[in-house]
């Protein structure tokens, strides 16, 4: 990591909110249709999983409970979710993320950076003080970690209150802590948006410690996730072979991308087999280049010289090589 990164990560504070997918702004600058554009900021699956055909009734009757039931069912299967924790959809992790503060009172919370903000802006609001001491009332490990892609070890989490957010981690299901979930404290955060490629289906699943996830519940209120979300929730989970076939083009993917970036004098730093982390001369003048050919990325206002892609679809591949 460069000098002017460190110093910069300083200087930034930990509420800074700033986020990949605001590609609205780059089309205001660079111009172009939407439809032009590729968005290569956010780390989302740029080959989602298939929608399931919708039914009037799925748009307009309220969220079926049995079928919330089938839902927690679903994601206890495929997560492997341990028999002492409780699961609980959401109309996103974002969604859990904001209410998760404001389970317990506010103290001090271990947040290391760099990793999703949102985290650290939620824990502010509730008055919480964000800081990198090991000894808190609270911990949030996003696991793989965003941007870099770090792991982090069971024994590192060792909060009275820990989050632990693998948004990512379907990528790399081996490596889920979510054995932790049954421990008192932990709540366990899961996201549809990234390796299923569905962020506009607004769905996440908190857990873990079933008094926390009650509360959690109880805040959220009745019929959260929609039913078009629950149905295609129950169908998605209970795909294995996509789930196992999407794992391996990605990890192709992820390869290629590597090539293709490193060819012109990036360097890896890290990342997943959803976006990957390179550290470049000047991370601006990228973007900028990029961002002619309308092709969003994302760099980070910690650092000059860090710049973060997705994957880009099929049929992109040609048009980001020559961007590059």
């Amino acid at each position: 990591m460069s000098a002017k990164t460190s110093e910069a990560r300083i200087e930034t504070g930990a509420t800074q909110r700033d986020h990949g997918g605001n590609l609205s702004a780059a089309i205001t600058r660079y111009g172009g249709a939407r439809a032009t554009w590729i968005d290569l900021s956010t780390g989302i699956n740029p080959t989602p999983y298939p929608l399931p055909f919708f039914t009037d009734t799925d748009w307009t009757a309220l969220p079926d409970s049995a079928a919330n039931e089938a839902l927690q069912q679903a994601a206890r299967q495929f997560w492997s979710v341990p028999d002492g924790a409780a699961v609980l959809p959401a109309p996103g992790a974002s969604a859990l993320i904001a209410l998760l503060p404001g389970l317990v009172p506010a103290a001090q919370v271990r947040i290391e950076t760099p990793t999703y903000n949102e985290h650290a802006a939620a824990f502010a609001h509730h008055g919480w003080s964000i800081c990198a001491a090991a000894a808190t009332a609270a911990q949030v490990a996003v696991h793989p970690n965003n941007p870099d892609g770090r792991l982090w070890r069971a024994a590192e989490l060792d909060a009275p209150f820990t989050i632990i957010d693998e948004s990512f981690c379907d990528i790399c299901p081996d490596q889920s802590l979510i054995h932790m979930a049954a421990r008192p404290g932990v709540v366990v955060l899961k996201s549809f948006g990234k390796f299923w490629g569905l962020a506009g289906m607004r769905l996440g699943f908190a857990i873990g410690d079933p008094a926390l996830i009650q509360a959690l519940a109880h805040i959220q209120g009745p019929w959260a996730v929609s039913g078009p979300a629950l149905k295609t929730g129950i169908k998605a989970l209970q795909d294995h072979h996509w789930a196992s076939q999407t794992r391996q083009s990605l990890a192709r993917d992820a390869i290629r991308l590597d090539q293709l970036a490193t060819k012109r004098g990036a360097r890896l730093v890290g990342g997943t087999d959803l976006f990957r982390l390179y550290e470049v001369d000047e991370a601006a003048a990228w973007q900028n280049r990029l961002a002619k050919a309308h092709i969003w990325s994302r760099t980070f206002p910690y650092s000059e010289t860090y710049i973060r892609l997705g994957l880009p679809p099929a049929s992109g591949w040609d048009r980001l090589e020559a961007a590059l």
